[in-house]
């Protein structure tokens, strides 16, 4: 059985409609897969109805970004949350409107030194998705400065670019907090992935189990192996969910559907614990 967690389509960063990325799912043989975007379920309708016309399972997600007390950016997957949660929906929307006038800014900067301008950022986004950081990217791939998304990010808009612009998310542990509050299941995205940038310390790993923290997402190609070792034995001590996924972007990421899987027994699990959503279609096994 081949269950991939964690995925993107064009509501958030992705690049494909959320229907799509379940029909390329399917293709690649997957039994079941979840739609995690940034901040919004807004994808989740399309996803349940074309993963029944499939054949698949489909599991609902989001991603909520956050930030640690210590500036360091920090994903959390929600499973099977309730969608129409107020705390929750209040929170994200803070998120988004913060990462728009972010985004507004950041193109003032770059406009500086480079042909691109709103408008042109606006033109890679799909309708209902919030602009962020990605749609910069490809405007300024349209734009012929970098040949990828990828090339952007290590370069122009990296962290530690002038460009640069910091925006609000909720701190983990209150986004963890919130998600079980809704019903769902949260899950630590890539929590080690130093190629990424700075990680949160074993403390911010503490308080966020102690919040209501159920799982560690373990195999993904940004963790590093000596990592996951770690991850998997703080899994155990704190029975904890261990997951793997491909976090799947489309073409916006090199990233392949699947390449990192989750145990059967533990989607199971998880699709016991959510309260606040359900998983649509048979569970695989």
């Amino acid at each position: 059985m081949k269950i991939d967690l964690h995925t993107h389509s064009c509501v958030s960063d992705g690049t494909e409609q959320p229907a799509d990325v379940i029909a390329v799912a399917a293709a690649a043989g997957l039994d079941a897969v979840a739609l995690t975007d940034h901040d919004t379920t807004a994808g989740w309708d399309d996803a349940a109805a074309a993963a029944e016309a499939l054949g698949i399972t489909f599991v609902p997600g989001m991603e909520v970004s956050c930030r640690s007390r210590e500036g360091i950016s920090v994903h959390v997957l929600s499973y099977l949350h309730d969608p129409a949660h107020p705390g929750l929906l209040e929170e994200i929307a803070r998120s988004r409107a913060a990462r728009v006038s972010r985004a507004e800014l950041m193109v003032q900067r770059l406009a500086e030194d480079f042909p691109i301008d709103w408008e042109s950022v606006q033109e890679q986004v799909a309708p209902g998705a919030t602009i962020g950081r990605p749609h910069i990217a490809d405007a300024l791939v349209a734009a012929g400065v970098v040949p990828n998304r990828s090339a952007a990010f290590s370069g122009i808009l990296t962290a530690r670019s002038p460009y640069f612009v910091a925006h609000y998310a909720p701190d983990p542990v209150r986004a963890v907090e919130l998600i079980r509050q809704a019903g769902g299941i949260p899950v630590f995205a890539h929590p080690v992935a130093s190629s990424r940038g700075r990680v949160v310390g074993e403390d911010t790993f503490s308080e966020m189990i102690d919040a209501g923290l159920l799982g560690v997402e373990v195999d993904h190609r940004d963790n590093p192996e000596q990592g996951r070792a770690w991850l998997r034995r703080l899994a155990k001590d704190n029975d904890l969910l261990v997951t793997g996924s491909s976090d799947y972007h489309g073409t916006g990421k090199p990233n392949r559907l699947g390449e990192f899987t989750t145990e059967p027994a533990v989607l199971e699990r998880l699709a016991g614990l959510g309260t606040g959503a359900a998983v649509v279609g048979p569970l695989p096994g």
